[in-house]
This record gives C-alpha cells, structure tokens and sequence, in this order.
C-alpha cells in the first residue's frame, strides 16, 4: 500500500503532457525503500537545506570512510562528483577495471539516447546544445533503465558519473541504495575550461582524447599545474571531432550551472560524512597515483607497466 502511495505521489511529480516517460519496473521496485523524509501529500520536495548554526557551535562533518580493501566484501557503491570536463569519466573509468565494478556514466547514456534517435532525442539535443541541466525525469528514467539492464546479467555494485546533480536526485538515490564513498574532484577553473575546449572523440572507435597542454604557472613563472595533451594513435588522429557543446560559451554556462545547482549536493553528502574532496595536482600520471593513496588502494597492473 506504501508503495503504490508513493508510485502516486512520483507519478504526479513527473506528469508530462505530450511525451510522458515511462519508468521501467526497477525503479519502482528499487523506491520500496524510500524514505520520504521531505514528502507530503501533494509530492516529494526537495527544500533548500536549512541554513547551518553558528560556527562555535557546529560540530565538523565525520570523516568520510574509505573502504581498505572493497574486493573482501560487497562490491562497491561509489558516485563521482565534480564539474563538467574535470575527468570523472576518466578515473571512474579506471577505478571501475580496477575494482571489476560497472562504471555508469549518465552522460553516455544521454549520448546513446541521442544518438538512437528515439522520442526523447531532440528533447535532449536542445537542452544539451544550450548547456542546461537534464530533467531529473528524464535522467532518472534512463539510469533506472541502465540499472535495470544491468541487475539482468547479474551485475553488482557500481561507480556512478555525473548522477546525482541536484538535492532532490540525492535524496532519491539515498533513499534506494546504500552510498559508500562520494568522490569529488576539483579542479582550477582555468584549467578546467582549457580541458573542455580542447576535448576530442574519435568518430570511428569512440576514443576520448584531449588535444589542451595545460601549463600554468605561478606569478613567479614557477610551474603550478602541467597537464600533458592526451593525443590518439595515428589511426585516429585523421578522424577526430569535437562535441557540438564544447564551445567557450557552452562550457562556461555549464560551469555556471553546476556551481549553482550541485554545489549543495558536495554539502548533502559532506553533511552525512561521505565526501571525498580530492584537488587533482596536474595530468592522469601524478593525479592517478595521489588518488588510488587517497582511497587505500592498489594499481598492481599500473605499478607493473610503469616497470617495464
């Protein structure tokens, strides 16, 4: 009875008129679990958090915990936060080999929804070329299909990218399933920009690279932060082309975006202690290595290549 309440209650949040989504049975089988700690009869609300006492008498977030070795128990359960183009796909990617752990990037899923042509895809297009944030609707129906999908071949646990970006999709997400970690990377702005821009996706493979050698330097004329460009292999090199919203006006309105509106997700979860911060010191080299020693863990496979 809880349950079909609760289908009522989401159902008349996400009322569409000509395009209604449909979810697939793993959402709502995955809601029973829900609390609704900000609901009331006329739908889920997600209010501002309540602005926070006094320093002198705020107690400091717990630290977050850091699973020494997750291989001895359940897989991990892990979300990556950070702005668009700081390279959570990246790492994410890398933990996710590491840990034998799917990486789910609701970003590739938005690129599959487009490229299928299906009835959301110029919905999405729209939205994505102007740089704004996905409805949490349509976001949550693509990762509950993705989940859905994934739960069939019998896969467990989970490294999610770019989800949740917003309070109330957190609170949908705590409320469905035990987070372990939030990792959020930072990253200088500068820096960041200069890696949206100079981002590339081979046409024929799908190869993600980056053309941007990010040297910045102190007032001093000091090195700061060198990140070296990442090129294709010459079998791509020919065939490289560059997202229709990487502009300079589209990355800054992004950044914009995301300062706004997943600024207060970092403070959801530092609140419950599961926030990471990890400020990444320069290219994949260093930052990989700084990274694993943050979380305790080991790149047996990279100290290998590293070796020979």
């Amino acid at each position: 009875m809880a349950v079909l309440k609760l289908k009522r209650l989401i159902s008349r949040r996400f009322t569409r008129t000509s395009s209604d989504i449909i979810f697939s049975p793993y959402y709502w089988n995955s809601i029973k679990g829900f609390s609704l700690k900000s609901s009331c009869e006329g739908g889920i609300h997600s209010p501002p958090p309540p602005p926070p006492p006094p320093l002198s008498t705020t107690p400091p977030p717990p630290a977050p915990t850091v699973i020494s070795n997750p291989r001895e128990g359940r897989n991990v359960q892990w979300v990556f936060l950070g702005c668009p183009g700081v390279g959570k796909g990246t790492y994410a990617a890398r933990l996710s080999t590491l840990l034998a752990v799917p990486h789910i990037s609701t970003g590739d899923l938005v690129r599959h929804e487009l490229s299928s042509h299906g009835p959301l895809s110029s919905q999405l297009a729209e939205i994505v070329n102007q740089g704004k944030l996905i409805s949490d609707e349509i976001i949550i129906d693509l990762l509950s299909k993705r989940l859905e999908a994934g739960e069939a071949k019998g896969e467990t646990g989970f490294i999610l990218d770019g989800f949740p970006r917003t309070i109330r999709q957190a609170e949908i997400l705590e409320g469905v399933t035990d987070i372990d970690l939030v990792i959020n990377l930072k990253l200088r702005e500068e820096a960041l920009l200069a890696k949206c821009l100079g981002r590339r996706i081979c046409s024929e493979c799908g190869g993600n690279y980056n053309v941007a050698c990010i040297d910045i330097k102190g007032e001093d004329g000091s090195p700061q932060m060198y990140m070296p460009p990442l090129l294709p292999p010459p079998n791509c090199a020919s065939k490289l082309i560059t997202r229709s919203d990487d502009t300079e006006e589209v990355v800054k309105e992004r950044l914009q975006v995301y300062n706004e509106m997943s600024r207060p997700v970092e403070e959801f979860y530092r609140r419950r202690g599961k926030l990471l911060e990890f400020d990444l010191p320069g290219g994949i080299p260093e930052s990989w290595s700084k990274l694993l020693q943050a979380l305790n863990l080991d790149d047996h496979d990279d100290k290998k290549s590293l070796a020979a």
